[in-house]
């Protein structure tokens, strides 16, 4: 009988070895600029506001205040904003369980997200779906989902429905590399190249699947390569530099608005923490996990704003404030907001009669 192939061992995952794959390694700083100020500014914040959030979320679950699974964004602030900032107000985002930060940047209110962690009925999901189904029409933000890959053909019907429209709305979808083993990823893609759909496909790299390291569970670990399957444009991004995954995913949505083609771009990027807050975290070393801490996205970022004269300490320690107040703020919200009354159990459970959910104007 036959056995079956070693797997291959990529080399050690490091940010160094990375670096060459870049298809826009030197493209971003052209934004720092005094006319752009406010906007890095406001990144910058958004990145904090989401460590900071993470941080505190991982606390309040160990203190029991959050039930279910929790997986943190940490580590990838510069993927999560950079991304998001690219998108216009009528654009529609899918993502996946690792998705707090996600709807931070897109500008849903952190109480609002802290207190769906709690399970609490001024939640953004009033309660009902806790940290893995962030949701708010309003924002256009389509929710985060427990299955993996699950909302990837979710992106694709809304794609359809933005085209059938004729509507200059685009959807991101957002996923990680391990969602690009399923069946549904492939369909997807073949779909949205073939019909022509205004999707951009940002695949997460985070590494690791769970406990598995890119190389142990896809054949290929350069992921934006799939796409060529289905001769998409793609390419792969440094997701720990905000500046190029902007530009990426500017470039990226443009396309996919003028010439309504799909688009697919990898992020390279880390989770500093483990896959969630029940993951013991022995697949990894913590010479690994201090090698992508030395390219911190935020303190990278930092740096970058102050050697162009955009950012000074006094600013920066302001800025830290607020974004340690936001979040403190956040979780005595959650804190003091009521659970969901049992009378209302049987509530949103269907839609309304006129078929229109809260906030959806297409």
């Amino acid at each position: 009988m036959m056995k079956p192939a070693e797997p291959r061992r990529a080399p050690h995952p490091s940010p160094d070895r990375a670096a060459g794959t870049y298809a826009s390694a030197a493209r971003g700083d052209e934004f720092l600029t005094p006319e752009r100020r406010p906007d890095l500014l406001r990144w910058y914040e958004q990145m904090l506001v989401i460590r900071e959030f993470e941080e505190a979320a991982a606390e309040q679950y160990t203190r029991a205040r959050i039930g279910g699974y929790l997986h943190l964004n940490v580590g990838e602030e510069a993927t999560v904003v950079g991304s998001i900032s690219a998108l216009g107000p009528r654009d529609y985002i899918f993502s996946n369980y690792r998705e707090h930060g996600h709807a931070i940047a897109r500008g849903v209110d952190p109480k609002h997200v802290m207190a769906e962690l709690f399970g609490k009925a001024s939640g953004s999901s009033k309660g009902r779906g806790g940290s893995m189904h962030i949701f708010d029409a309003q924002m256009h933000f389509m929710g985060g989902y427990g299955i993996v890959g699950g909302a990837i053909p979710l992106a694709v019907g809304a794609a359809i429905a933005i085209q059938y429209r004729s509507t200059n709305a685009v959807v991101l979808s957002i996923f990680g590399e391990g969602a690009t083993n399923i069946g549904a990823f492939h369909e997807s893609l073949n779909l949205a190249e073939l019909w022509k759909l205004p999707v951009v496909f940002l695949c997460v790299n985070n590494v690791y699947a769970m406990g598995k390291r890119v190389d142990e569970d896809s054949a290929i670990t350069e992921i934006w390569r799939k796409a060529c399957a289905y001769d998409m444009a793609s390419e792969r991004v440094d997701g720990m530099d905000i500046l190029a995954t902007f530009d990426a995913t500017t470039r990226a949505v443009s396309r996919a608005r003028a010439d309504h083609r799909p688009y697919f771009l990898e992020a390279m990027t880390y989770r500093y923490r483990t896959h969630s807050m029940a993951d013991a975290g022995r697949y990894r070393t913590v010479e690994e996990v201090e090698e992508w801490r030395r390219h911190d996205p935020i303190t990278t970022f930092r740096a970058k704003l102050e050697r162009a004269g955009l950012l000074d300490q006094k600013q920066a320690r302001e800025i830290e404030e607020r974004a340690q107040r936001t979040v403190v703020d956040a979780v005595q919200f959650a804190e003091d907001s009521p659970f969901p009354d049992v009378s209302t159990l049987y509530d949103h459970l269907y839609c309304p009669p006129n078929g229109h959910g809260e906030g959806a104007d297409a």
